[in-house]
């Protein structure tokens, strides 16, 4: 698969990784079936690059950073970071200590109420046995990076701001150096002015550190400002896959039009490119459709959707689509345009 694909030297890369969950059907407490919460995903990510990572509630977003992370590692597929593989054929083969670190939707359910900003921040270089002063200038580091500082370090929680958790949560996140911070929709549970504080820090610190960036969101709006690239997700798989521009401007996927048309638009040309009506729930896990999974919700649905999964492929720029008249609809976006 080409990048999320080509460039200079590839941080991370993911290979048809999938994560498999036992879910309970029927009264048997025992009666389980295999489901695939996430599979086939594949891309590469740079160092000082982001992919936002967008899609509804149960669109195996948060899944895939798990599976990443190794908080949940996956069932299948390979990820390797730095040239080093870190997990393959089931197995975990590597380790990410300190190298890969996730942020978390809300800091009040992620930060200890027990613990002061200070010790929550050194809590990740436990591993790393520093000394106490060693530990003590990277905390106060850390708290410098996100704009508290030295001040805030014997402050609980409970004592701060959603805007200064959320910035303790990233000075943790920093502590131990890492090249990849995995951001599950970070800021979503603030204001609108702090968000924008917050994300604006997030570019600044991506820029400092050379940081790599996996940033889940709902708002495919944030991830326009935040991502080089986007990744569209439905029912546990990449439906589309591009420059963020790209798949803002010119999706060729229905899904991903119907994620657009969700948030106002300031852009006429882009008003008139999105006219795409869905109806409909998201399917279930335990008995999706066949073929293209988004089928029953789309509006270009022929008999082959019904049976024939689409694979991903580019159609122009590096941008994928997963769909079987992805062509159709670029022509047709391209004929509107003019």
């Amino acid at each position: 698969m080409q990048d999320a694909h080509s460039s200079t030297s590839k941080l991370l890369r993911v290979e048809n990784l999938a994560k498999q969950v036992d879910v309970k059907v029927g009264s048997n407490i025992r009666q389980t079936i295999k489901v695939n919460i996430i599979e086939h995903v594949s891309f590469e990510l740079s160092a000082g690059k982001t992919l936002g990572i967008v899609g509804e509630s149960g669109s195996g977003k948060t899944t895939l950073l798990r599976a990443i992370s190794m908080i949940s590692p996956p069932t299948a597929g390979r990820i390797e970071l730095n040239g080093k593989t870190i997990f393959e054929d089931g197995k975990t083969t590597g380790s990410l200590r300190g190298k890969v670190q996730m942020i978390f939707q809300d800091p009040d359910s992620s930060l200890n109420p027990t613990m002061k900003a200070k010790d929550i921040i050194a809590e990740p270089l436990v591993p790393f046995k520093y000394n106490k002063t060693r530990v003590n200038e990277i905390v106060m580091s850390a708290l410098d990076s996100v704009g508290l500082g030295g001040k805030y370090a014997d402050s609980y929680p409970a004592q701060l701001s959603g805007g200064q958790k959320q910035r303790v949560s990233i000075a943790r996140a920093l502590a131990p150096s890492p090249a990849l911070l995995l951001l599950d929709e970070p800021t979503s549970a603030l204001d609108a002015a702090v968000q924008s504080q917050v994300l604006n820090l997030l570019k600044d610190l991506q820029v400092k550190h050379n940081l790599a960036y996996i940033f889940v969101t709902h708002n495919i709006f944030v991830a326009r400002y935040m991502s080089d690239n986007i990744a569209v997700f439905y029912s546990g798989a990449m439906k589309e896959f591009g420059p963020a521009e790209a798949v803002l401007v010119t999706p060729l996927h229905p899904y991903t039009s119907t994620l657009i048309s969700a948030f106002p638009v300031p852009d006429a040309n882009m008003r008139n490119l999105l006219k795409t009506e869905v109806v409909g729930e998201a399917p279930s896990i335990i008995n999706p459709p066949s073929g293209c999974t988004f089928h029953p919700r789309c509006q270009y649905v022929a008999d082959r959707c019904k049976t024939e999964e689409p694979q991903l492929r580019e159609l122009f720029g590096g941008h994928l689509a997963a769909c079987h008249f992805a062509q159709e609809i670029l022509n047709s976006k391209k004929q509107v345009a003019t």
